[in-house]
């Protein structure tokens, strides 16, 4: 007699239930309202508070990688489907901002030494765009979400990553993952 092999069950009362999917829940209006309220406040007292100059009684050079000296909303915007456009170089280092300039808000800081081919592949913050502008379509709100280049950035990519660093907590920019713990991450 031939037995047939059978499947080893190592959880024998437990019923097999196919994995469900849990319901992604959307923002409300004003839950989203409420959401850029909070960051475009702190953004704001960023902004308008000026941090103390040290005086110094030699002439020294400034330093031009200063996260104090940089306002995103005061760089030439670019549209975001600046990465679609041909490029005969790679590009260059810079560090470079995801703003939406409809309610002056910075979205996501970002650097690379490659300002060419940084967006042309993956990059979750193309995602986080998306459903951000998805949502405030849903409710009827303008967005114009664009990006902005800052060209005076280390060519160093450690000094670069600092400095990036520095204006990710300074702006506390809500789609860079070390702000998500601060603003949520609703648009992942």
């Amino acid at each position: 007699m031939l037995l047939e092999p059978t499947q080893l069950n190592l959880f024998p009362n437990a019923k097999s239930t196919p994995a469900v999917r849990a319901e992604q829940l959307t923002m409300s209006a004003d839950a989203l309202a409420a959401w850029k309220s909070r960051i475009l406040a702190h953004q704001q007292q960023v902004r308008q508070s000026q941090p103390p100059q040290q005086t110094s009684l030699f002439d020294l050079t400034s330093n031009h990688c200063n996260p104090d000296a940089i306002d995103p909303l005061k760089l030439t915007l670019v549209p975001m489907s600046f990465y679609r456009k041909p490029a005969d170089s790679p590009g260059e280092a810079c560090l470079y901002f995801i703003l939406d300039s409809a309610v002056g808000l910075v979205l996501y800081v970002g650097e690379t030494c490659r300002s060419n081919k940084r967006w042309k592949g993956i990059h979750d913050c193309k995602d986080y765009i998306a459903s951000y502008q998805d949502l405030h379509s849903r409710y009827g709100l303008t967005t114009a979400v664009n990006a902005a280049f800052c060209w005076d950035a280390p060519v160093d990519r450690r000094a670069r990553q600092e400095l990036e660093l520095k204006l990710i907590l300074k702006w506390r920019s809500p789609f860079n993952k070390e702000n998500w713990d601060l603003w949520g991450q609703p648009f992942k």
